[in-house]
């Protein structure tokens, strides 16, 4: 039997736009990261590398709001058919993932705001609001975070393919419906 979107427990609105907000930004800020490695310095790099820390520093600020929201508003428990459905693997891979993806959103921006940091290069906000430096100048550091940076991302990237696959497989593997539970609208 499957559920209908209008059976099924939702998050709230709230919750569906900064997951959504989210999802978009992250991804978009990995494009810019990714296409930025093959660029030759230039102003319009420069550009690039100014949003890719503007974005940065948005998705912090978003996933800070996000985790207050998500521990002050309990989302709805799985309905007890397909959590009993799953398999213990399942339910453990299912709750890693979501800790694991919470840890590096706040992990992957803060490591650029430290390798930015330590670079010398100061965050300006939007060009508007200057951020403090996390570290002092210490190109050494900067040299050895570069690479967690990256590492991270690439690692939050991997686990919203994870995450994207497990709803693609409950949407029309198991016809169960639960990507009604975060999708946008009634």
């Amino acid at each position: 039997m499957q559920n209908t979107p209008s059976s099924m427990p939702r998050y709230s609105g709230v919750a569906i736009a900064l997951h959504w907000v989210l999802a978009v930004a992250i991804l978009s800020a990995f494009g810019v990261g990714l296409y930025l490695e093959g660029l030759p310095f230039s102003p319009a790099k420069l550009k690039l590398i100014n949003w890719h820390k503007w974005a940065g520093v948005t998705i912090l600020a978003l996933s800070l709001l996000r985790l207050v929201w998500r521990l002050t508003h309990r989302p709805p428990a799985l309905p007890a058919r397909i959590e009993q459905a799953m398999p213990a693997w399942q339910r453990v891979a299912h709750h890693g993932t979501h800790h694991l993806m919470y840890l590096l959103f706040f992990a992957v921006p803060l490591l650029g705001w430290v390798h930015s940091s330590a670079k010398g290069f100061p965050i300006v906000w939007f060009g508007v609001l200057p951020l403090p430096d996390l570290v002092a100048p210490n190109p050494a550091l900067a040299e050895a975070i570069q690479p967690l940076h990256g590492l991270a991302a690439w690692g939050l990237i991997g686990l919203v393919a994870l995450h994207v696959g497990a709803a693609l497989k409950h949407q029309f593997i198991d016809r169960d419906n639960l990507l009604a539970r975060m999708r946008p609208g009634r």
